[in-house]
C-alpha cells in the first residue's frame, strides 16, 4: 500500500494547506490576465481546445501496477488527460471547465485514487506521469475552492506524491525515472511549502549536470540503442519542468552550470542529435533495453510527432523558447518547432499539461 505514515501526515497538516494560490510552473494570476488581452488571443485559444472530447469522465483508479515486458501502466492517461485540457480552459476562463477541474479532483480524492499498487519502480513511474499535471491543475484552480474540498484534495495529492521519492538501488535512481520524480516533488514542495521536497528538484538538477558527458549527453540515456535521443528528450522535458518551477519561485536553473555544463549543454548535444543521428550512434551500441526495436543505427523519432494519446513529447520547448530566440541553441531548437507548432496545442503529461496555454510568449515567438 503506497500510503504516506501517519506521523508524516499529521506533520504536513500541522504546517498548514495552502490557502492562496501557489504558483508551480509559472504566475497563475499574471498568466490568467495574459490570457484575456488581445495581444494573447491565439494562446488562449490554444488554452481551450479539445473541449469536446471531454464529455467521459474518468472513474477513479484504486492502484497502478506493473505490466509484463516493455512499457507501463496506462489506465491513468484518461484522467491526466481530463486535467490537463480542463487546466488549460479553467486558465483561459471557462468557469464551467474550472467547475469540472474541482468536480474530478474532490472525486478522486475523495475515492483516496492511486493510494494502493505494487512497490515496483514501473507503477511509480507512471504514478509521477499523473500527477504532475494534478498539480498543476490544483494551483490553477484552489482559490475557487471552499477550504474544506481545497484541504481535502491537498491532502490526497500529499499522499500520492510525496511515497515517489521513493529509492529502488538501480539505475532508475539516477535517471529519467528519477529526474521525473524529482520535478514532480519539486512542484510539489512549491506547491505547499515545503522546501526539503522543492531542494530536491535543486538537487537532482546539479547532479544531472555533474553527470552529463562533457558534450552533454546523458550516460545513462544515451546507451539505450534505438531510443537514445528519445530518452535524452525525455530527461529535457523534466529538467525544463525543474528550471519553469525554480523561475516561478526566483531561482534560474537555466543559467545553473556545473564543470562547466549547463541545460544548454544537454540540449545541443540532443538538438546534433536530431540534426545528425550519428553523434549519438558511439553510445547508443551499448543497446541497453533499447525498447521496441534492437537497430540502434535507426534512431526512433516519434517524440517530433503527437503521439497516439493526444500527447506531443516537445512540448517542453514551449518554456525553454518563452524565454529566449536569439542564442544559437535557441534557433536551432525554433528550426525544429518550426512545423510542430502547427499542431498546437502541445499537451504533454511530462510538462505539467497543456504546455503551450502556460507558456507560448505570442511577443517573443508569433
Amino acid at each position: 500500500m503506497m500510503r504516506v505514515g501517519i506521523w508524516m501526515m499529521a506533520l504536513w497538516l500541522m504546517a498548514g494547506v495552502q490557502a492562496q494560490a501557489a504558483n508551480v510552473l509559472f504566475d497563475v494570476e499574471k498568466r490568467r490576465e495574459q490570457l484575456q488581452s488581445a495581444a494573447y488571443e491565439k494562446v488562449k485559444d490554444a488554452c481551450m481546445a479539445y473541449g469536446e472530447k471531454l464529455e467521459e469522465k474518468p472513474e477513479p483508479i484504486a492502484s497502478l501496477v506493473t505490466k509484463d515486458g516493455y512499457g507501463v501502466d496506462t489506465s491513468a492517461e484518461p484522467f491526466s488527460w481530463y486535467v490537463s485540457v480542463l487546466t488549460g480552459r479553467a486558465l483561459a476562463g471557462d468557469a464551467k471547465s474550472q467547475q469540472a477541474l474541482i468536480a474530478i479532483l474532490k472525486r478522486w480524492a475523495s475515492a483516496r485514487a492511486l493510494l494502493e499498487g505494487d512497490a515496483e519502480h514501473d507503477t511509480y513511474y507512471a504514478l509521477k506521469r499523473a500527477m504532475l499535471p494534478v498539480i498543476v491543475g490544483f494551483s490553477v484552480v484552489d482559490e475557487a475552492m471552499d477550504t474544506a474540498s481545497r484541504e481535502q484534495v491537498s491532502e490526497w495529492i500529499d499522499a500520492v506524491v510525496r511515497p515517489l521519492d521513493k529509492t529502488f538501488d538501480g539505475d532508475v535512481d539516477h535517471n529519467n525515472h528519477r529526474y521525473l520524480a524529482d520535478a514532480t516533488l519539486m512542484a510539489w514542495g512549491a506547491y505547499s511549502g515545503d522546501n526539503s521536497l522543492y531542494g530536491k528538484g535543486e538537487s537532482r538538477f546539479r547532479t544531472i549536470l555533474s553527470d552529463a558527458r562533457a558534450d552533454g549527453s546523458l550516460p545513462l540515456e544515451t546507451r539505450r540503442g534505438s531510443r537514445a535521443l528519445w530518452y535524452m528528450r525525455q530527461s529535457l522535458a523534466s529538467m525544463v519542468v525543474m528550471a519553469e518551477v525554480a523561475l516561478a519561485h526566483g531561482d534560474n536553473f537555466y543559467r545553473m552550470e556545473v564543470d562547466g555544463k549547463t541545460l544548454d549543454t544537454i540540449m545541443q548535444f540532443y538538438l546534433a542529435g536530431l540534426e545528425s543521428p550519428s553523434v549519438v550512434l558511439p553510445y547508443a551500441s551499448e543497446n541497453y533495453k533499447p525498447g521496441p526495436s534492437q537497430d540502434y543505427f535507426t534512431q526512433d523519432m516519434g517524440m517530433l510527432q503527437v503521439r497516439p494519446h493526444g500527447r506531443h513529447y516537445m512540448a517542453f520547448a514551449e518554456a525553454y523558447l518563452s524565454h529566449e530566440q536569439e542564442d544559437l541553441t535557441a534557433r536551432r531548437l525554433l528550426h525544429v518547432m518550426r512545423p510542430i507548432f502547427a499542431e498546437r496545442p502541445l499537451i504533454d503529461d511530462f510538462s505539467g499539461g497543456n504546455a503551450t496555454c502556460f507558456w507560448w510568449n505570442p511577443e517573443v515567438l508569433p
